[in-house]
């Protein structure tokens, strides 16, 4: 409890009159011998009018509250929450509202001020906005109480415990599905090849249409038929897509707000996305994490819900990427022939290391290799020379691409599938990849 600005200005007003009068008197003016005694009077008045305030905001109790918060947050954008006061007032109170937001969480619109009415309750509502994954905790939230006289104000903190997951940014996920899926992906500059009927898999004999290839055209359907039957195909399902990402010291690098790890997951959710729907089944290995986790590629729109519960709190670690070890870990678990993509971000001391895991890889499954590229050296690229400090960094630089442009030539060299990406394009590039590999039929 603290004393208001109308305590503190009547104080000042009180002292400094009996201030003036005191001084009259040193001086020997004359003044009538009441006012000292009105003055003194007053400030009295004001003291016990000060202590009965004071109790009265004591005994008053406090509104009940009650904070309305999604359970489950996309990292990265704005989401609303509302808090709710109920309260038994007789008259208008006003009150300031904070919410004390767990670290992590930024948010908008906080404290409020607003006005309790006799009777009803009242609701305001402020945005967070998530910059990490992971589990997070709502313990308190705390009033800013006007006595009834105005003349004190009390800071109390109560208890509100609440909790919320922070996900991967699954909103532009399941938002698509409002769109077309081919319009959406095309947003994203995903490029398609447009090739009707054109896939493995048998899927329907129709009418021959213009346009058609001679090769679809079923004779003994045509004979029967009397007419042109063509046959036409889909792209192969039933296959199996699983991700092995790197949760080593590399992913932590940051452009933006976000580390290239969380940009990862952003892009294998979007995948996933696409290759659900497309009937295949996804699955997911970690390495260089604190406990590596596997899980077992499945089909099914479920699937989606279930690797966003695995990966929620997955974190990257100071550990080395061990490509071996996460190679050996793969082929221990992973049978059937899938599409193995490698999310990482490469570096030239990875030459012998990374082929010789990728090579173990591709025995048995196709592999890609996506690398992380850091948006900061594209820019210091592109940044003018002015001074020796410039010319320093942009040699130092230029050096480190050129490595890394002779490590992929290196890796393409020997046959491994590259993708090389900046973290905000890497989602899209992948799902470009996927998409032209399986109308080609080379999964």
């Amino acid at each position: 409890m603290k004393p208001s600005r109308l305590l503190l200005i009547w104080l000042g007003v009180l002292l400094g009159l009996d201030i003036v009068l005191g001084a009259c008197g040193a001086l020997g003016l004359d003044l009538p011998p009441s006012l000292q005694s009105i003055a003194w009077g007053l400030l009295l008045a004001l003291l016990l009018l000060a202590v009965l305030d004071a109790a009265l905001l004591w005994r008053l109790p406090s509104p009940r509250l009650r904070r309305q918060i999604p359970g489950s947050l996309p990292l990265g954008r704005w989401s609303e929450v509302s808090l709710e006061l109920h309260h038994d007032y007789q008259r208008p109170r006003a009150v300031e509202v904070f919410d004390h937001v767990p670290d992590g969480l930024s948010f908008e619109h906080l404290p409020q001020g607003l006005t309790l009415e006799p009777g009803r309750h009242s609701q305001f509502g402020y945005r967070v906005r998530p910059l990490k994954r992971g589990h997070f905790n709502f313990a308190y939230c705390e009033l800013n109480l006007p006595s009834t006289l105005g003349l004190w104000s009390a800071r109390r903190i109560l208890p509100l415990p609440d909790s919320t997951r922070v996900y991967p940014d699954f909103a532009r996920l399941y938002g698509a599905q409002l769109l077309a899926v081919d319009n959406w992906l095309s947003q994203l500059g995903v490029r398609q090849l447009q090739r009707r009927g054109l896939g493995l898999e048998f899927n329907q004999l129709r009418e021959f249409r213009e346009g058609d290839s001679l090769r679809q055209i079923d004779w003994k359907a045509t004979a029967r038929q009397r007419t042109p039957i063509a046959r036409e195909y889909q792209d192969e399902r039933d296959q199996q897509i699983i991700f092995m990402l790197d949760c080593g010291r590399r992913m932590r690098s940051q452009d933006g707000e976000l580390a290239h790890f969380d940009h990862a997951l952003n892009a294998c959710l979007l995948l996933s996305y696409v290759a659900l729907r497309q009937g295949d089944a996804v699955g997911l290995s970690t390495f260089a994490s604190q406990a590596p986790r596997y899980l077992a590629p499945v089909k099914g729109s479920a699937q989606l819900s279930v690797l966003l519960n695995s990966v929620y709190d997955l974190d990257s670690s100071q550990r080395p990427a061990d490509y071996q070890a996460a190679a050996s870990h793969l082929l221990a678990r992973q049978k059937r022939r899938a599409l193995v993509v490698l999310v990482t971000n490469l570096r030239d001391e990875d030459d012998e290391e990374l082929l010789t895991a990728v090579k173990r890889i591709s025995r048995q499954h196709r592999v890609l290799v996506a690398s992380l590229r850091e948006e900061v050296l594209d820019e210091l690229r592109q940044t003018p020379v002015q001074t020796l400090p410039e010319a320093l960094t942009y040699c130092g630089t230029v050096d480190y691409l050129n490595a890394r442009s002779e490590l992929h030539e290196r890796l393409l060299a020997h046959g491994v599938s590259l993708l090389d990406a900046r973290p905000g394009e890497l989602g899209a590039e992948l799902v470009t990849r996927y998409l032209s590999w399986k109308k080609a039929g080379t999964l």
